[in-house]
């Protein structure tokens, strides 16, 4: 018994001479095999979960583009015409997106410091100005499509009627210089109006050398002739009080003044005025922002954006004269301040946006 356990350690220390059995032949075989072709595989090898869902986005991303390409190609070639209106309403959601995005960074760095409006940059004020016009259009639209299956009806109607259901972002080149031009004509229309209200009050002005100014200004501009500047700062004082001040207009002489701003004239009397007011006073806002930062520091879409915010049909006008014109319309806004600029927007509008005879 001894002598055994004796031969088996001996075995165990030096290998035994005996033929193993099956069982330790297949141990043998895989130890061998181990060491032949090297320890397990490090687990680092292998990419990582979050690697490999990067490497699959990654994949995903580069077909989709292949396949978008593919499709863009294929529209192009075969409906033109669609292809159009496909392209421009997908680049005027990104666009829209875009100006989302930057109010919400504008109205947040406001609330984080509070800033109020009028303390805003020029580029700031007119973004926030006009993403609440886009904004308010694309709710009104959102609200028409929430009946059942009344989506394909506003699809049709968007499509019909671009000009009075889609914001600018979703025209094509050709209908943003034409849209433009019908609200244009849209605006001129109140002109005479308004032009024929004043020569009516003229005789009210108690000042016999601002009714003398008034005359003459109104026969300037019924000829078609740009006035000077010093010749409309001589009639300021005409708009702080009867008869001509907002307070007293009628509800037939705002709405002519909505329409010329391009505003709904179809609202209440109060309501009117207090957008009269309202539009009136953040345009001078913009105007004294603007003059900070300069008329030199804007581009040229910037510029005739503003000009045709101001009542000129800057489509069809050179980039210079554009300048010009809206340098002498700050030297006018700037002059005018409080009450007297609200006043004096009706005759801003007639005297130094558009003349009665003239194509701009």
């Amino acid at each position: 018994m001894a002598l055994s356990r004796v031969c088996w350690a001996r075995t165990a220390l030096w290998g035994s001479a005996a033929t193993p059995g099956p069982y330790v032949t297949r141990r043998l075989q895989l130890v061998r095999s181990g060491l032949a072709w090297g320890g397990p595989r490090s687990s680092n090898l292998h990419l990582s979960p979050k690697a490999d869902v990067k490497s699959l986005l990654s994949y995903v991303v580069t077909k989709t583009k292949a396949i978008n390409g593919k499709y863009h190609r294929f529209l192009s070639r075969h409906f033109p015409r669609f292809y159009i209106l496909y392209t421009t309403f997908m680049k005027g959601l990104q666009m829209l997106w875009a100006d989302a995005k930057k109010a919400r960074r504008i109205k947040a760095n406001m609330w984080k410091h509070n800033i109020k409006f009028h303390q805003l940059s020029y580029r700031e004020m007119e973004h926030l100005r006009q993403f609440r016009r886009n904004i308010t259009k694309c709710v009104f639209l959102g609200i028409i499509s929430i009946p059942p299956f009344a989506n394909y009806l506003v699809f049709l109607l968007m499509y019909l009627f671009p000009r009075q259901l889609l914001i600018q972002h979703f025209w094509t080149p050709k209908q943003q210089i034409d849209f433009l031009d019908i609200y244009h004509a849209l605006r001129k229309q109140s002109h005479p109006e308004i032009l024929c209200y004043l020569e009516k009050i003229i005789p009210l002005i108690s000042d016999v050398g601002l009714r003398w100014h008034m005359t003459e200004l109104c026969t300037k501009v019924q000829r078609g002739t740009h006035p000077a500047i010093h010749d409309i700062l001589a009639l300021r004082e005409c708009f702080s009080n009867h008869p001509l001040g907002m307070d007293q207009l009628r509800a037939f002489q705002m709405k002519a003044l909505s329409r010329a701003m391009l505003l709904t004239p179809y609202l209440p009397s109060l309501l009117l005025r207090h957008r009269l007011k309202s539009h009136t006073t953040v345009i001078h806002q913009l105007d004294k922002a603007l003059v900070k930062l300069g008329i030199a520091q804007l581009t040229a879409q910037e510029v005739k954006s503003a000009c045709y915010l101001r009542g000129l049909n800057s489509t069809h006008i050179a980039e210079e004269r554009c300048r010009t014109w809206l340098g002498e319309w700050l030297q006018i806004s700037c002059s005018l301040k409080g009450r007297r600029y609200v006043n004096g927007w009706m005759f801003l509008r007639c005297t130094v946006a558009v003349q009665k005879k003239s194509k701009y």
